[in-house]
């Protein structure tokens, strides 16, 4: 049984984690990548799953629920935090049907069978304990760990069987996988990346920089002159910040003038997106989808006499439709966007989705 020291510390740490989950999202705070956000929420899941009071799957599914809701409730727009906890109560589910003797998967196939029989799925056979649960769920937890630790690289490794000699690349925007995808591809290939600002963050500059010091051909577009370059392209190669159920994507305000630029012209539209982006969210779920940030950088408040009559909005994020994507580049490999469906089932439980 943990002590009272122990539950303390636990304590300190999830709120410490909601406080910065807080200030990030404000803008106040350091602005952290989704990769670090996963492996975050993860190492505090496995802390939570070692040190809190818990004495069946039951009893820890419901703790892990109850500050799941807290830590989405600090930050809805990040969605990486969200899908870990439904990843982690998906191992929790795993592993007790192990060691019950059946199988998850088993039980799935079952579901719909189950589900007109009795009415509904009960969470009763979640009760019975299992001395060897702790250790299996916390080595689970820790296999994921481990493969969170590899996502970028497991992209990047990709790069070159998407990537040809003297190709003409566009992006937008700074991604991190992206990068590492373009830079993967540059040790063996020769080709050129456009690069469109993202304005009014310009987030694209950073990005440039960061390939041209690599040794990459770079040149940076404003958001304006996608359309007029895109003829030139051979390949979009954009990452995302969700990619919602339906197989499109929340990703940084320009992406969706860019994919229908590619689709105007025939040019394939690629996603680099690790698997801890995935997300049951549709896009329809109005109150969580969008975000916006202060317009100072797009009008400036020292123009205060255009500003007493306009009203400024100042979108982070657009709306990528799944017909506007050609091929979706995960950490296990490519898919199509109707593929994303089968993804889901096996990284989350259906009940799950809702936590």
């Amino acid at each position: 049984m943990p002590g009272p020291d122990k539950e303390t510390d636990l304590t300190e740490r999830i709120e410490a984690f909601l406080f910065d989950l807080n200030r990030g999202g404000s803008g106040a705070g350091p602005l952290r990548g989704s990769a670090e956000t996963a492996r975050e929420t993860t190492a505090l899941l496995r802390r939570i799953t070692a040190q809190a009071r818990w004495s069946s799957a039951g009893d820890l599914m419901e703790l892990i629920r109850n500050e799941g809701r807290r830590m989405t409730a600090a930050q809805p727009p990040e969605t990486t935090v969200g899908n870990m906890i439904r990843r982690v109560l998906k191992i929790i589910r795993e592993e007790y049907a192990r060691s019950r003797g059946s199988s998850e998967e088993a039980d799935q196939q079952e579901s719909l069978h189950k589900l007109l029989t009795s009415g509904g799925v009960s969470d009763e056979n979640f009760r019975q304990p299992f001395a060897a649960l702790k250790p299996n769920v916390i080595e689970a937890i820790n296999e994921l760990l481990t493969e969170l630790e590899g996502t970028t690289d497991n992209i990047a490794m990709q790069a070159l069987e998407h990537i040809h000699s003297n190709e003409v690349i566009m992006t937008i925007g700074r991604s991190r996988t992206v990068e590492a995808f373009l830079k993967d591809a540059a040790r063996k290939r020769k080709f050129h990346v456009i690069v469109a600002e993202c304005a009014p963050f310009c987030q694209g500059h950073e990005m440039a920089t960061s390939l041209s010091k690599a040794g990459i051909e770079t040149t940076v577009i404003t958001d304006a002159a996608i359309f007029a370059v895109m003829s030139r392209v051979n390949k979009v190669i954009i990452g995302t910040q969700t990619v919602l159920a339906n197989g499109g994507l929340r990703a940084v305000n320009g992406t969706h003038t860019l994919a229908l630029a590619a689709k105007h012209h025939s040019t394939p539209l690629i996603v680099c997106a690790p698997m801890f982006k995935l997300s049951p969210q549709f896009p329809n779920e109005e109150d969580t989808f969008h975000k916006f940030v202060s317009p100072h950088e797009v009008l400036p408040f020292t123009e205060g006499e255009i500003l007493s009559k306009v009203n400024v909005h100042c979108p982070v994020f657009d709306y990528v439709p799944p017909e506007l994507i050609t091929l979706f580049i995960s950490n296990i490999g490519g898919h199509a966007p109707s593929y994303i469906y089968r993804l889901m089932s096996e990284l989350y439980h259906p009940e799950d989705h809702e936590l």
